[in-house]
């Protein structure tokens, strides 16, 4: 996440604008809350699911950026948490495993948006406030159909419980195809 101070044409709304974020890597949910609180967000930080719906349950915050996989489960459930306990709140997910069915399941249970890691401050503060009668615009770096090969074979196997032999079938393909595939480093 880096911080880009190029802040000045996005001015926060009248009312309240706290913030929650919810991430289990403290270095970076440390360096997010500092860069919205320079964007006038008060922010509550969060690194389990258990103790981001407890936040929200006492004080349900205007916004929110929930990381998609944290270590005690799913961040979805606090995007459907605080829909649930607070319809007019904005909230946007973040993830290093981007891929379209999980963007169309955030964008489902009320996520404003949602943003591939590594994302700048400045990008979470367009979502967090982007109408939503208005279109995100196109990425400026789209993922290569390489990359989106390989994100559909990883969600396949992660909903297989990383059973090589599972996913093989349910993609029809050789089981060894499929390990060299997993052996290898993601594609850009």
């Amino acid at each position: 996440m880096t911080d880009t101070s190029t802040q000045d044409e996005i001015t926060l709304p009248d009312g309240e604008v706290t913030l929650l974020i919810v991430d289990d890597d403290h270095a970076f949910v440390q360096r997010l809350a500092r860069a919205m609180e320079k964007r006038g967000f008060e922010t509550e930080t969060s690194e389990t699911i258990e103790d981001a719906i407890a936040r929200i349950e006492s004080n349900p915050p205007a916004y929110a950026v929930v990381d998609m996989r944290l270590g005690d489960g799913n961040g979805l459930d606090v995007v459907d948490r605080l829909r649930q306990v607070r319809p007019d709140a904005r909230s946007v997910v973040l993830t290093g495993y981007g891929n379209i069915a999980t963007a169309v399941t955030a964008v489902k249970l009320g996520a404003m948006d949602y943003l591939s890691k590594p994302a700048d401050a400045d990008d979470v503060v367009t979502a967090l406030l982007r109408n939503p009668e208005d279109r995100a615009a196109p990425p400026d770096n789209p993922m290569s159909a390489d990359r989106v090969r390989w994100e559909h074979i990883q969600r396949i196997y992660e909903l297989c419980d990383r059973n090589v032999s599972e996913t093989a079938r349910r993609l029809n393909m050789h089981r060894r195809t499929l390990q060299r595939i997993l052996a290898k480093r993601a594609p850009r």
